[in-house]
């Protein structure tokens, strides 16, 4: 099973295959948007709150609402372009989102932004399920690495430029420009993709089962209940009974999903996966503890440097570009190797360099020098770097081409479930020593006193070597995938 997805680009897709390449660019124009939406919108909501008078619960939520929403989405539309078509998706999910940009826009108060914030995830969903699956089937086995390593090159420029355009665009133009830009590229991709055909050949694998709305409303809920308890637990207390409620919810209600569709002959989630592709199980897991070592990173790091180094937000966000261009540089060249070496040492080397760079970040000064901080974060670029297109080819390249839509929406829950937990759990632990108020400095990022910021740096050390922690146990999962030249 673990090869089960070897000659993706074989009979039957000719057009998106002969025309692979022009798929990749239209696809990645995609995988750019959605991350980028996802980082732009910080830096404007100290505009936007003023402006349509938000409550500091609708400032959480209008970055809150699009991740869920995602996130929730993801699996379910992986499967329905399993079932439907991949490009057919694809397109409608530019559609969706170009609307919904253009909705959060416009907006006029707290609840119209909230809800067109919820349709852009819907969009970013449909996007996130289908591109990876998209390259994957046009791109033959000896190309598939590469080019999925420029499509996570795409998504690592989204989220590079976010914090750095939406500033540009917030300051030059407005806030609701941030919003209104993604109606062109969405245009952009549509143009450039529009003569691909493939949906007749993607189409072939359709289950005419009904929709199992049980299944749906199941991981929909476990989803929801854990990540909206896991965001929102620094702010009601870890020990609060919501926070408990939703978190052991959220569990539940994955135990009650994986019972659930086990017992089906046509399961919406075929769980099976994990159990039958070894190659499928590590390399899932590998990205739920790669991305929740990382992602809290950029948001705690940037805490330090204004906080505890006095630097201003412009000298932060220049120095925190470090690791996501380090990530950009790199991707698509580690994408290429895993098609001559395979998955599995890249990747794991890519978790240990990653652990190797959280601790340098541990051991940070109050004042550290820029040299030394640009240095410590290029080291962890370079493991992201390393990890990200190998393993998503691996995982990609070990189901069947029937299931690759749910792979890519489980490889992206995975993603999205690590960023949330990573922000909870590591900036519980930054947070820690602060005492009562303490979140505060997380979240608005201004020290109350002398001895708050001087307590965040002992938190931050403490995150930054859990992260270490979370990076070495990804890397040891890793290393247990079959070791067979491509994987």
């Amino acid at each position: 099973m673990a090869r089960a997805g070897r000659g993706h680009s074989g009979g039957g897709t000719d057009s998106l295959s002969e025309r692979r390449w022009r798929l990749l660019g239209a696809t990645a124009i995609g995988a750019f948007i959605a991350p980028f939406d996802g980082s732009v919108v910080a830096i404007a909501l100290p505009k936007i709150g003023p402006a349509l008078y938000l409550s500091f619960v609708g400032a959480l939520w209008v970055q809150l609402s699009y991740l869920l929403v995602l996130t929730v989405a993801l699996i379910p539309a992986g499967r329905l372009a399993d079932t439907w078509g991949g490009l057919r998706l694809y397109r409608i999910g530019l559609v969706v989102f170009a609307l919904a940009s253009a909705a959060a826009g416009a907006s006029t108060s707290e609840a119209w932004l909230l809800a067109a914030r919820c349709a852009q995830g819907l969009g970013a969903a449909l996007l996130s399920a289908t591109a990876t699956a998209l390259v994957t089937e046009a791109f033959p086995e000896a190309e598939r690495g590469k080019a999925l390593g420029l499509n996570v090159t795409a998504v690592y420029l989204g989220l590079a430029l976010g914090p750095a355009l939406g500033g540009l665009l917030t300051e030059q133009l407005g806030w609701r420009s941030i919003f209104y830009v993604n109606v062109p590229v969405a245009a952009a991709s549509l143009v450039w993709g529009w003569r691909l055909t493939g949906d007749r050949h993607t189409g072939r694998h359709k289950a005419r089962a009904g929709l199992d709305l049980p299944g749906v409303g199941l991981l929909v809920g476990a989803l929801a209940a854990g990540m909206v308890g896991v965001s929102l637990a620094p702010i009601w207390g870890w020990t609060a009974v919501s926070s408990l409620a939703l978190m052991v919810g959220g569990a539940g209600g994955v135990v009650g999903l994986v019972a659930y569709e086990s017992r089906r002959s046509e399961p919406f989630l075929d769980v099976g996966l994990f159990r039958r592709s070894r190659l499928f199980a590590t390399a899932n897991f590998a990205a739920l503890a790669n991305y929740m070592a990382f992602s809290a990173v950029t948001v705690l790091t940037s805490v330090f440097l204004e906080v505890v180094s006095g630097r201003s937000p412009e000298q932060a966000g220049l120095i925190l570009v470090a690791a996501p261009a380090a990530m950009v540089a790199l991707s698509w060249l580690a994408g290429r190797a895993s098609d001559v070496v395979g998955s599995r040492w890249l990747a794991s080397g890519g978790m240990a360099i990653i652990g190797a760079g959280l601790i340098l970040l541990s051991e940070l000064p109050a004042q550290p020098s820029m040299p030394r901080l640009v240095g410590d974060l290029v080291i962890v670029g370079v493991g992201m770097a390393a990890f990200s297109a190998p393993n998503t080819s691996a995982v990609m390249g070990s189901v069947p081409r029937a299931q690759l839509g749910v792979a890519s929406g489980m490889l992206g829950t995975m993603r999205f479930l690590g960023q949330t937990l990573s922000i909870g759990v590591l900036g519980a632990l930054a947070t820690s020593r602060l005492g009562a108020g303490g979140q505060a400095v997380l979240l608005t990022g201004r020290a109350q006193a002398t001895g708050a910021a001087s307590a965040y740096v002992s938190g931050y050390h403490l995150a930054m070597v859990a992260g270490a922690g979370i990076a070495v146990l990804g890397a040891i999962a890793s290393l247990t995938r079959p070791g067979s030249a491509k994987s």
